[in-house]
């Protein structure tokens, strides 16, 4: 970043919308439309054909044998959990600074979560995973965060070691990869979550769970409707966490276009990363075996909440994921830990602010954003 890159003017106006779903349905309208006509024709809502179509289309794109349809990102971590047998008595390895679901979904199912702190890219520490390993330990569940996943050699390679189930908290990395392998395709699962805000999107909650051994993706069929085996026969208590046939209808015809809004995004990311000041800004470099899908452009930062407050002045959207550690929300005050326990992961937290990379942005734009950071930093200092 030179001196001259830093004095350039904004040639930008308007606001800059950190997401923008009004854009991508004035895209889609014709399509969604005709789509949705067809799921109030078929009077199919509960299960029906585009669930048929997304599921093995998902599971294709991933590259496993299953994708099973749920109700939400949280539902398909709950019911991983469950089909894995995870509860009463087992401990399950996870970072502290990812959205609270998924610690709280090992929470709901018994088991107690044990925290391990974070690398310079967010992504839980492989050193730290292997440092919190106990005899009680079933399961290590990574989250790949911002959409970079995590270094999945090393934590398949500890799981190996230890025998332990790994379970891939993939709700913001939805066609990420890491060694020419999606997210999702390396756990015993992969839980995903299909939120509007996220990459793949329906028009409400939905998600799925990856999985490529046939006895867990029948299990989470029979579990995500009250594990009914018929509509009479039920062989365990299940519950309700199906994927309806109107977001499946979105969700397959979206994971089609998936791919190109990817590569929008990723472009967005390359302008951030050639023109923000590398002084005032940090990002982790990007892992060479990885492919970022960039879910939110997260940045690491000194006064962080001065520059987002400049930012909104200038009519620029951001946002934090996430201020506050899972270590140190109330709900967590039983598990026994405190401040200053995960020294990186609290760090981050003071520091962390996701900057607008949507696909609706232009490359103008984009260094319009850059420009009024670098802008803030110039100024102060």
């Amino acid at each position: 970043m030179t001196a001259a890159r830093l004095a350039i003017a904004p040639s930008h106006t308007g606001p800059v919308p950190y997401v923008d779903l009004c854009a991508q349905y004035a895209e889609e309208r014709e399509a969604l439309l005709a789509r949705i006509d067809s799921v109030f024709r078929s009077g199919d809502f509960v299960g029906g054909e585009f669930v048929q179509r997304f599921e093995q289309a998902a599971a294709d794109y991933i590259g496993v044998s299953d994708v099973v349809g749920v109700g939400s990102g949280t539902a398909a971590l709950e019911l991983g959990l469950w089909a894995l047998d995870i509860g009463a008595g087992d401990e399950v390895i996870t970072p502290p600074n990812s959205y609270i679901a998924s610690t709280a979904a090992i929470v709901r199912a018994g088991a107690r979560p044990v925290f391990a702190d974070v690398g310079p890219d967010q992504n839980i520490d492989a050193a730290a995973v292997e440092a919190a390993i106990t005899p009680r330990t079933a399961a290590i569940m990574v989250v790949h965060l911002t959409g970079r996943m995590c270094d999945m050699a090393a934590i398949m390679a500890i799981a190996k070691r230890h025998g332990l189930a790994v379970i891939e908290d993939a709700a913001q990395a939805m066609g990420s990869s890491f060694a020419g392998r999606r997210a999702g395709a390396f756990g015993a699962i992969g839980c995903f979550s299909a939120h509007p805000v996220k990459n793949l999107n329906a028009a409400g909650d939905a998600g799925f769970i990856a999985t490529s051994d046939p006895e867990i993706a029948e299990r989470l069929r029979l579990l995500r409707r009250q594990g009914l085996e018929t509509r009479d026969l039920a062989n365990e208590w299940g519950t309700v966490a199906r994927l309806d046939n109107l977001q499946a209808a979105i969700l397959d015809y979206r994971l089609g276009r998936l791919d190109r809004l990817i590569s929008r995004r990723r472009d967005n990311a390359a302008v951030y990363a050639d023109r923000l000041d590398a002084r005032h800004v940090f990002r982790a470099a990007p892992d060479a075996r990885g492919v970022e899908t960039f879910h939110t452009y997260v940045v690491q930062c000194d006064r962080r909440d001065a520059l987002r407050a400049h930012l909104a002045e200038a009519g620029i959207g951001s946002a934090i994921h996430y201020p506050i550690p899972i270590h140190l929300q109330p709900a967590a005050a039983s598990l026994g830990y405190k401040a200053g326990d995960f020294p990186r992961t609290e760090e981050q937290a003071a520091r962390i602010l996701s900057l607008p990379v949507q696909q609706y942005l232009g490359a103008e734009t984009v260094g319009y954003v850059a420009d009024v950071v670098n802008g803030f930093f110039a100024g102060a200092s």
